[in-house]
């Protein structure tokens, strides 16, 4: 059977003991796989590949180095959340590299969303890649790929976990050990290796980040204005109590303003809209009844 393809018989991980089941069997395996190798981690600070950081950190410490790719189109304060984390709280081998102006300058004037999706890969793997190429002794390359991403990226969309490296860049192999679970089961796995609730259970964002989420063209400007309203949004959801009832919130910029009336004068502005979906598995989802 393909690897790609999760066995029939595989039992769900539903509950803490067949989490910490999974982690065991995991943690020997990865030690058995690297011995004394070192392993390379993309690591975005969302759910999977932070659950894959502390794998690892758990199997084999100090030889993961982790690469944090600030691309620009992160939640508000993210990167910062992701170094205090990683590096000063589980003391992770952690490289923090700002990119942001050499991403914003590939994707200037493109609106089509898959061709942002294509720009911001290609890049993101040129800039891995040339980070990969400043150390010595790397051995493997971990990804926090799950099961969803090998189903999306079957004739759906192109996905960011599964596209490959270039050739001067060799690893021996790639580490995957989430490929098989879906995302529910990721977080029960997280919650096992004591990763804190804020950030195991944080909504899945998409790997282009906000730039699918701005329609149109993409501008520091727009970014900026989109940071702003997505963390107003997503503070306004916790505070009310909401956030953990909904599978994924964001904002989106529409391509189109709106006259207002702010204080006592006319306005035209940006309009954004607000999409609250749930789920369990990530591979189907309704509407969010939220209050109103």
């Amino acid at each position: 059977m393909s690897s790609n393809v999760r066995p029939a018989t595989m039992e769900r991980i539903t509950t803490p003991a067949l989490a910490e089941s999974f982690i065991d069997q995991q943690l020997a395996e990865l030690r058995r796989q690297i011995g004394d190798k070192k392993v390379l981690l993309a690591l975005s600070g969302g759910v999977d590949s932070s659950v894959v950081a502390a794998l690892l950190i758990k199997a084999i410490g100090k030889q993961l180095i982790c690469v944090h790719v600030n691309h620009g189109l992160l939640r508000k304060g993210e990167p910062e959340q992701v170094v205090e984390v990683f590096r000063n709280q589980m003391d992770a081998n952690l490289i923090y590299v700002d990119a942001v102006d050499r991403f914003l300058d590939k994707l200037a004037g493109i609106s089509d969303p898959e061709q942002k999706r294509k720009i911001i890969g290609k890049e993101f793997i040129d800039v891995f890649a040339e980070e990969a190429q400043k150390l010595e002794g790397i051995s493997f390359l971990a990804q926090g790929t799950i099961y969803p991403d090998i189903l999306e990226s079957d004739g759906i969309k192109s996905h960011h976990n599964v596209g490959g490296l270039p050739d001067y860049v060799d690893f021996q192999e790639i580490i995957e050990p989430l490929r098989l679970l879906f995302k529910d089961e990721v977080r029960r796995v997280g919650r096992s290796l004591g990763i804190s609730e804020q950030l195991i259970g944080r909504h899945p964002f998409p790997g282009p980040g906000l730039a699918i989420r701005i329609l149109g063209d993409i501008t520091p400007e727009k970014v900026g204005i989109l940071q702003d309203v997505d963390k107003i949004y997503i503070d306004a959801l916790r505070d009310a109590g909401l956030y953990d009832k909904v599978w994924q919130a964001g904002a989106i910029l529409l391509p189109v303003k709106s006259v207002g009336v702010m204080g006592d004068e006319r306005t035209y502005e940006s309009c954004v809209a607000l999409r609250a979906v749930t789920s369990t598995d990530g591979m189907t989802a309704d509407w969010a009844h939220l209050p109103y």
